[in-house]
């Protein structure tokens, strides 16, 4: 037998028993937050692309190859992706296919769900030898590293027609943080 109190008129719902916290309530109004996945086997680029564009108050998702890549554009439906050109052999998965920028820009171009997303390479590969590659692919950017990250946020403020100004970085927290 259901304990649970029902509704005494059809298609009325009790109330909620428990109220929703403010932090879970307004991160669900903040949805017109931009977001942006980066992908690059570096943990130190991923770690440092994802401080500087959180600070500058972007949501942000990283996967380190080519099936995190796919899988995450997938879940998250981002609206940019910072794209690294190459990656090491795909060993932890036992071998397979071998994954590089441009076989990972090959199958987003080919999802529904990706295939208008803006794709920015980032890349310590040789400029000379990828650009024009990674431009005919579909690549709407390319940044060599060391990345200019005043450069490149720039280039993602132009991308999503922001103004310099609409996003301030974040305050620094108090020290003991």
């Amino acid at each position: 037998m259901n304990t649970w109190p029902q509704p005494n008129k059809p298609g009325i719902l009790p109330a909620p028993l428990i109220a929703m916290p403010n932090a879970v309530t307004a991160t669900a109004k903040q949805t017109n937050r931009k977001r942006i996945l980066v992908v690059d086997d570096s943990q130190i680029i991923l770690k440092t692309l994802s401080m500087k564009l959180k600070g500058r108050g972007y949501d942000v998702f990283t996967a380190e190859d080519g099936p995190a890549a796919v899988g995450t554009v997938r879940k998250e439906r981002p609206d940019l992706i910072l794209l690294d050109l190459t990656f090491p052999p795909d060993v932890a998965h036992g071998g397979g296919v071998p994954w590089d920028g441009f076989l990972i820009i090959d199958w987003l171009k080919r999802m529904d769900e990706a295939k208008d997303i803006p794709i920015f390479i980032i890349t310590g590969a040789d400029p000379e030898r990828y650009r024009a590659r990674a431009i005919a692919a579909g690549a709407v950017g390319f940044f060599q590293k060391p990345i200019n990250n005043d450069e490149l946020l720039q280039a993602i403020r132009d991308e999503f027609g922001e103004a310099s100004s609409t996003i301030p970085p974040v305050s620094n927290p108090p020290s003991g943080f």
